[in-house]
């Protein structure tokens, strides 16, 4: 889960958002062709970059528009998503909901590339939900943003009403209510464990600065980019104005790789499976709980007999799961990955079955478990789909599962000294106590 377009160095350009006459956009309009051309400005103050797409093309020609002070006062538009259109009278005739603004890191990757399409659709916030969709990369991917732009473009979603790329968080975050943090510098060869975390703890501190400074005081965030659990801890911490419990670290991909594997050995479809909770770090330490798993409503170890498997194969093949998916397709999950990044949405924005809960990685202050608090621990979640979840309280605890839990723990209170200096909380010391990074990490 990690995508090679973001870097650890300070922003220095991008395109402008707002107009001026070295940043304007040379827009030529005849009845059967639409023209657009992009000039790249000289390095200009970071904080006032960001590039906008937003017009559509209309039919009448129309020459370059001569600055004016009424015309800087308004937002550039590019492409077409920046037209004609009123959508507070659309809104009035369609019954549309106010326009959602969702802000995607590493948007460049191949995670992004299934997940964007998906947001555009209406799949995971419905079919009368516009939204506004603010790409951030990487200098080095910025034409690349562009191409997703293109794309976005010609697949006509009536739903996704503007278009923003970006290189500068300041800018992207800008009143975001959603924030999915995939972009992470991958694990390459000889990295020790420590060095990731350092290094991409540096890009989630910069970005929970952003956030914290100029995203909705509601932002829902969720971290994809691993190692994820101490990148959302690093990442809350350095966005104090936001509350903790509005940052997830996305364990949604284990749990659904674990319904998966109870299917198959009960043979029954995946829906059959229910009460799936992944338990810790996004590691090879995470704990996938079939003590309280159902099956059709029956406690799983009650329609599979065979417990060695439940604790040994079971248990490793969720766990291992993306390295062998490596093995075989030669690169780590990416639509599996944003499924599940969707359904993860989907969890805090659609009321949880009765009966039923869903695992993400959230801060731990407060839990009911007895699980040491201040990191972010992936546990059993509700929502009532208001973006907003509670903790499950009635759950079963086993010698078995209370020691996995534990080892888990150690893990992710481990990473968190190895981070101090991040956190705000003092001199690192690292004392990891082994590697149980993913093999998709390395």
């Amino acid at each position: 889960m990690s995508v090679a377009d973001l870097t650890t160095s300070p922003v220095t350009s991008t395109y402008t958002k707002t107009s001026s006459r070295l940043h304007s956009p040379q827009l030529s309009l005849s009845s059967t062709r639409l023209s657009v051309h992009f000039s790249r400005s000289p390095r200009p103050n970071p904080r006032a970059q960001n590039f906008k797409i937003t017009c559509s093309v209309n039919q009448v020609p129309a020459p370059v528009a001569v600055q004016t002070e009424e015309a800087k006062s308004k937002s550039e538009c590019f492409g077409v998503f920046c037209q004609t259109y009123d959508l507070k009278a659309e809104e009035e005739t369609k019954s549309w909901k106010k326009l959602i603004n969702v802000a995607v890191s590493g948007a460049a990757g191949m995670i992004s590339n299934h997940l964007l399409f998906k947001l555009a659709s209406g799949e995971v916030f419905g079919p009368d939900q516009p939204i506004a969709l603010k790409l951030l990369g990487s200098e080095r991917s910025f034409q690349a943003l562009e191409g997703v732009a293109m794309e976005l473009e010609d697949s006509l979603y009536p739903l996704l009403r503007e278009v923003s790329i970006g290189i500068n968080p300041y800018e992207v975050f800008e009143d975001v209510e959603w924030a999915l943090l995939i972009g992470a510098k991958p694990r390459g060869p000889g990295m020790e464990r420590a060095g990731l975390l350092d290094i991409n703890g540096q890009i989630f501190a910069e970005q929970g600065k952003a956030l914290n400074a100029v995203a909705s005081r509601n932002v829902k965030v969720i971290v994809v980019g691993n190692p994820c659990n101490t990148n959302a801890l690093i990442c809350l911490k350095n966005a104090p104005n936001i509350p903790a419990k509005n940052f997830h670290a996305l364990t949604r991909l284990d749990e659904n790789r674990a319904k998966c594997q109870l299917a198959l050995k009960a043979g029954v479809f995946y829906d059959k499976v229910s009460n799936m909770t992944i338990w810790g770090n996004h590691s090879t330490t995470q704990v996938p709980d079939f003590l309280n798993a159902r099956i059709n409503g029956i406690p799983v170890k009650e329609v599979i007999k065979d417990h060695k498997w439940l604790e040994e194969e079971f248990t490793e093949k969720v766990q291992k799961r993306g390295g062998v998916l490596i093995q075989k397709w030669g690169r780590s999950s990416a639509a599996s990955t944003a499924v599940s990044i969707a359904d993860a949405m989907k969890s805090l924005v659609t009321p949880t079955p009765e009966g039923d809960w869903f695992s993400s990685g959230v801060y731990t202050s407060g839990n009911p478990y007895g699980i040491a608090q201040d990191i972010v621990f992936s546990m059993p979640c509700r929502s009532k789909g208001d973006g907003d979840y509670e903790l499950v309280k009635d759950v079963t605890f086993d010698e078995y599962l209370l020691k996995r839990i534990a080892k888990s723990e150690a893990e992710l209170l481990a990473e968190k000294r190895c981070v101090a200096h991040l956190t705000g909380e003092g001199v690192a010391f690292c004392d990891l106590p082994e590697d149980t990074m993913l093999p998709g990490e390395m």
